[in-house]
């Protein structure tokens, strides 16, 4: 049998959304087509990864088992056989002082970035509270890392990207925005660049992505009122576009057709596509369309063919043209939801805050397939291990397989 494809980082193997399975179940809940739940102490909405037999994922336990907001945490990482869910290794990495720790947004946790496997390692990002390098078998901490703290506004939220032998992730603090490059062999800082924007509130949450142009690779990096391309392996900008006062920005960005989709953030976010052929200031240049209805505060878009397709944070899912920006149709497809949307065996998933899994077909028509209530939190993006899902709730993992 193949080997199937690993699930290394957020949003799969392209951090695009896409799944290579050919057939993933859609039609699922509490009891119906569950391979196993694996119960996970704590709470944390990072989504799981998979690199091989093994699940990876993180979550912060409250050091006294009570779940309330003034406690000290131990910030974990947690590794799973994917077999059967069962625990294989479950390893603090950081002791969070809740008189250290920085107050949250009532939706995200102290263990929302996705780790990142690579190479043997495992690397967990806990935003302002440190970055660490595991040891994937063994869950073994070869090095960790709190120098590079810094005051956030809600806690953290952006996931890191390796690019070769850098660990690349924004630190879009209240002040002095940043994105860090470390050495992924010792958690040394290698480069730092210092975003500079006219948005008034500095904080974002953004996860890069790596695209490549006419044979040059960029960083693509959003952040409070701007998005910069940057060199990966210098931290030099390439280009920037500016979008005003947006800010909290969470989507990651989607390239597809030439472009870079994404979206502005708060108060008011707006849809963007912007061609990444510029260098410098490309605001008046190379912005090709934007959107100003039902784009997305938190998930983000997917490219499935010659379409693309965003979700509003209410559930308004809507069909583009990514080319032009026409809007081929609006529905609405799910209640509140967080999670970003995925595509895996000819299907579009999205997965709601209250735990309801909606199943679509991608085309010109909106054509539901299924829908599928777990009943429980659910603010996880998707994952997908041979032709099954992983679905994070608030209270442990499922993998869903066709039973």
């Amino acid at each position: 049998m193949a080997k199937s494809e690993d699930w290394p980082e957020f949003r799969g193997p392209t951090g695009q959304g896409h799944s290579a399975a050919a057939t993933v179940p859609t039609s699922w809940s509490p009891t119906k087509n569950v391979v196993w739940k694996a119960d996970i102490s704590g709470i944390g909405w990072s989504s799981p990864v998979v690199a091989g037999d093994k699940i990876y994922l993180t979550t912060a336990v409250p050091v006294d088992g009570k779940e309330v907001p003034d406690t000290d945490r131990s910030l974990r990482v947690i590794c799973l056989n994917a077999a059967d869910g069962k625990s294989i290794w479950d390893k603090e990495v950081f002791l969070q002082k809740a008189a250290e720790a920085p107050k949250i947004h009532k939706k995200n946790s102290h263990a929302s970035p996705t780790v990142v496997a690579n190479d043997g390692k495992v690397f967990a990002h806990f935003g302002h509270q440190g970055t660490a390098c595991l040891d994937a078998k063994t869950g073994d901490i070869t090095w960790s890392t709190r120098e590079f703290a810094y005051a956030p506004v809600h806690g953290n939220g952006g996931s890191p990207v390796v690019v070769d032998d850098l660990l690349i992730f924004n630190a879009d603090a209240a002040a002095n925005p940043a994105v860090l490059a470390l050495d992924k062999a010792t958690g040394k800082l290698r480069w730092k660049f210092d975003r500079q924007s006219s948005a008034q509130r500095k904080f974002s949450f953004c996860t890069p992505l790596v695209i490549e142009v006419k044979g040059i690779r960029q960083l693509i990096t959003p952040g409070s009122g701007v998005v910069n391309a940057l060199d990966p392996a210098t931290g030099k900008e390439i280009w920037h576009a500016d979008y005003g006062q947006g800010y909290s920005v969470v989507p990651r960005p989607v390239y597809a057709h030439g472009l870079v989709f994404m979206s502005t953030g708060y108060d008011s976010p707006v849809a963007l596509a912007i061609k990444p052929d510029g260098t410098g200031d490309v605001t008046a240049t190379h912005i090709a369309w934007q959107i100003t209805k039902r784009a997305p505060h938190n998930p983000s878009m997917l490219a499935v063919g010659d379409l693309l397709y965003m979700v509003a944070d209410n559930g308004i899912m809507s069909c583009i043209e990514p080319k032009s920006g026409k809007v081929v149709w609006e529905e609405r497809t799910t209640g509140p939801i967080s999670a970003s949307l995925m595509y895996a065996g000819g299907n579009i998933y999205l997965q709601d805050e209250a735990g309801l899994g909606v199943v679509v077909k991608p085309g010109r028509l909106h054509q539901l397939v299924a829908k599928n209530d777990l009943k429980e939190r659910s603010l996880a993006t998707p994952a997908v291990i041979e032709n099954d899902l992983l679905i994070r709730t608030q209270s442990g993992l499922y993998r869903i397989g066709k039973r």
